[in-house]
């Protein structure tokens, strides 16, 4: 192949896993959630099969899909965006990264304080949008820094710009990350910008991740060092904290990214499109916004048929998730569930059903497979079923 655009639809997941009652996730589909709103419409994505895939029942399947694909298995121990992408890219994680549902332990915090010359508030799991409402004029008036924590792998760091310069903020989330290594290494750090006056305090578009460096190698490593683009959108870029990428450019929401990947689409290039498209996540699922994430998905629906225009005869168009995040349960965290895998392209064999596969690493290696380069990932290659 010449060019393979995979898009992550961040958090659209397609129902629960054999293990939910593990992470507390009995009944969770993400995707049925948000097809029981009245503004859910994904005619394109039916066309391709997505209501064809294994246990998919919330809307009717295509007699003749034109896609092939996959109900794909999470086999890593996690929920979590980091692990979910890591897992794709070929990295299977066998140990959970460190949460902390009753906050940090106070001397990392003393030394993150000690270091970026600046108090803590908070120190426990919260809502991003809660947090700076209840702890924003404290934030202001003593300049301390909000950190607080979620169900996920992760230390995010909340501070008004006026008070806190964006540059300063991204340098206290790069102590963090110096800091949380050993067993404290949290998949992300993430800077949490926001403006305004209370009780109205807005979250920017300037947030930042700082991950961890993936363990193992990636596929994305082994397609840069094969002399392929590797181009991220989004915070494709931040998740692999920069490895194995050639080119990365930054979004503001979905309709940013699907605006960068369809002017990619119409771009020469030789390699892997790699996107990200984070509201159903950040937006949708971790507020639980059924109506949102019903938008969401219709918007993303009406997108294709200008993404699939642009596909060459040696392209592939590629859509999956990395974990479900239900709208409409109690629970506002990340749930653990089976994902997608559609794939669409001149040479893809319509209608080819490869029913559930057993770890999402399987993108990886199908990705590797069609580029011909030499596999050092997990998984295995479906090309072949894919390809007609």
């Amino acid at each position: 192949m010449k060019r393979i655009f995979l898009i992550v639809l961040d958090s659209v997941g397609i129902g629960e896993m054999p293990d939910a009652n593990v992470y507390g996730d009995e009944g969770s589909n993400t995707l049925a959630a948000a097809a029981t709103s009245p503004s859910f419409s994904m005619p394109n994505m039916q066309k391709l099969g997505l209501f064809n895939i294994d246990g998919v029942s919330c809307r009717p399947a295509a007699e003749n899909p034109t896609g092939a694909f996959a109900r794909m298995t999470e086999v890593s121990k996690g929920k979590d965006t980091t692990i979910g992408h890591w897992e794709i890219a070929g990295i299977n994680s066998t140990k959970p990264m460190p949460t902390y549902p009753n906050g940090f332990p106070l001397d990392l915090l003393e030394e993150f304080s000690r270091r970026t010359g600046r108090g803590v508030l908070c120190n426990r799991p919260y809502s991003g949008t809660e947090v700076i409402k209840d702890y924003g004029q404290e934030q202001q008036r003593t300049g301390a820094l909000i950190v607080y924590t979620s169900a996920d792998s992760v230390f995010q760091v909340a501070a008004h710009e006026d008070i806190v310069p964006v540059e300063e903020l991204y340098k206290d989330c790069e102590i963090a990350r110096k800091i949380l290594t050993g067993e404290n290494s949290v998949g992300r750090v993430i800077a949490r910008p926001y403006i305004g006056t209370w009780p109205n305090y807005t979250r920017t578009t300037r947030r930042h991740d700082f991950s961890l460096r993936p363990p193992e190698v990636t596929m994305l490593d082994q397609l840069s060092d094969a002399g392929k683009d590797v181009i991220a959108v989004g915070k494709i870029n931040d998740i692999f904290a920069g490895c194995g990428i050639t080119e990365f450019t930054r979004t503001t929401g979905n309709d940013d990214g699907l605006e960068k990947t369809l002017a990619l689409t119409k771009r020469d290039f030789n390699g892997l499109c790699f996107v990200n498209l984070v509201d159903f996540d950040m937006l949708y699922g971790h507020r639980n916004d059924v109506e949102g994430y019903a938008k969401g998905l219709t918007a993303v629906d009406k997108a294709i048929p200008g993404l699939l225009e642009n596909m060459g005869p040696d392209d592939l168009l590629m859509f999956t998730a990395d974990h479900g995040c239900d709208p409409s349960t109690p629970s506002t965290d990340h749930s653990r569930e089976y994902t997608p895998w559609m794939i669409a392209g001149p040479k893809v064999k319509a209608g080819a059903n490869l029913g559930t596969l057993p770890t999402f690493a399987d993108i990886g290696a199908t990705i590797l497979d069609a580029f011909d380069v030499p596999q050092k990932i997990t998984g295995t290659s479906r090309l072949t079923q894919i390809l007609g």
